[in-house]
C-alpha cells in the first residue's frame, strides 16, 4: 500500500531539491506511462522520481518489478515511507543515476525501460550512459527541454552531435509539448517528453566508442566541410580524407547536419 499521510506529503510537496521542476500535469504522467508500452515481463527504471507522481501511476502498471534511483536523501526516505507496503515490488534506492544506473542495469535479469523527469542539465550525459550500455532499455522516456528533445530527433539536412549520437540506437519521436505550468516549480523554458524506441539490433551490441569519436570530429566545427574536418579531426593528409569519402559515397563537400546515420556509420567503419 501506499503511504499518504498528511504530514509524509506535506514534506514531499515542500522539497524542491537539485533545481529539479517536478513533473504535475496528469495527462502527461499519463503519457509518459502510455510510451513505456509496459508488459508483465518488464522492470521499470525511473530516474528522478522526486515526489512519486509518476511513481504511482507506474505502480498501477503490469510490470514486474520498479526501481526508482533518487538523489536526494530526503526525497528518498520520503519515498519510501511513502510505499513501504510495497517493497516486494517497488525498490527505492537512494543514488546518482550518472554513477548507480548502470550497475544496478547490470544486474537485471529482465527486460526494462527507462523513465523520468530529468533535470535538463544531466540529459546529455544520461543519453550517453545509455548509448554506451551493452544491455540497452527497450523503451526510453523522459521529459527534459523541448529545444533538446528537438535537436535529438532532427534529421539531415539539420543533423547535430546529440541526433547523431542518440540515433544510432534509437528511433526518437515527441510524444508531447509541455508548458511550464505543468511542472511544479515552472521552468523558465518549455519542455517535452521524448519516447526513444531501441532498435532490435541496439538492445544489445558492440560498444559505440569509435562511432562517438568520428561524430564528435565530423561535427567539432559544424560549419566547416565534412573532408576538412574529417582531416583535422583525424590528422590525415585530405587525400586519403577525400578516398575514405569517397568509399562513403561523398564529396567531401558536405557540411556534417547533412549526414545521415547510415553515412556516418560508414565513415566511422571507414576510419576504424
Amino acid at each position: 500500500m501506499i503511504q499518504d499521510s498528511e504530514e509524509t506529503n506535506e514534506k514531499v510537496k515542500a522539497k524542491k531539491s537539485l533545481g529539479q521542476h517536478f513533473l504535475i500535469n496528469k495527462k502527461a504522467l499519463l503519457t509518459v506511462a502510455e510510451s513505456l508500452k509496459i508488459t508483465e515481463e518488464d522492470t521499470i527504471i525511473e530516474v528522478g522520481p522526486g515526489h512519486g507522481e509518476l511513481t504511482d501511476i507506474l505502480i498501477a502498471s503490469p510490470a514486474k518489478k520498479i526501481i526508482v534511483i533518487e538523489k536526494d536523501h530526503e526525497l528518498a526516505e520520503l519515498l519510501k515511507e511513502k510505499y513501504i507496503g510495497l517493497t516486494d515490488r517497488l525498490t527505492v534506492t537512494e543514488g546518482d543515476a550518472l554513477k548507480d544506473l548502470a550497475p544496478i542495469i547490470a544486474d537485471l535479469k529482465t527486460p526494462y525501460v527507462l523513465a523520468g523527469n530529468i533535470p535538463y542539465y544531466i540529459t546529455g550525459y544520461l543519453f550517453r550512459i545509455v548509448g554506451d550500455m551493452h544491455n540497452k532499455p527497450l523503451r526510453t522516456v523522459f521529459t527534459i527541454q523541448k529545444e533538446v528533445a528537438l535537436r535529438i530527433c532532427a534529421t539531415a539536412p539539420d543533423m547535430n552531435r546529440l541526433s547523431a549520437c542518440v540515433q544510432i540506437w534509437g528511433t526518437p519521436h515527441i510524444a508531447m509539448k509541455l508548458k511550464p505550468t505543468d511542472f511544479n516549480p515552472p521552468p523558465s523554458i518549455d519542455s517535452a517528453i521524448i519516447a526513444i524506441e531501441t532498435k532490435a539490433d541496439s538492445l544489445t551490441g558492440t560498444p559505440l566508442a569509435n562511432y562517438y569519436e568520428t561524430v564528435g570530429i565530423l561535427f567539432q566545427q559544424p560549419r566547416k566541410t565534412i573532408l576538412n574536418n574529417l582531416s583535422d579531426g583525424f590528422n590525415i593528409p585530405k587525400e586519403k580524407a577525400l578516398a575514405i569519402l569517397a568509399e562513403a559515397q561523398l564529396l567531401g563537400t558536405e557540411r556534417p547536419e547533412n549526414l545521415t546515420i547510415e553515412t556516418t556509420q560508414k565513415i566511422s567503419t571507414l576510419t576504424h
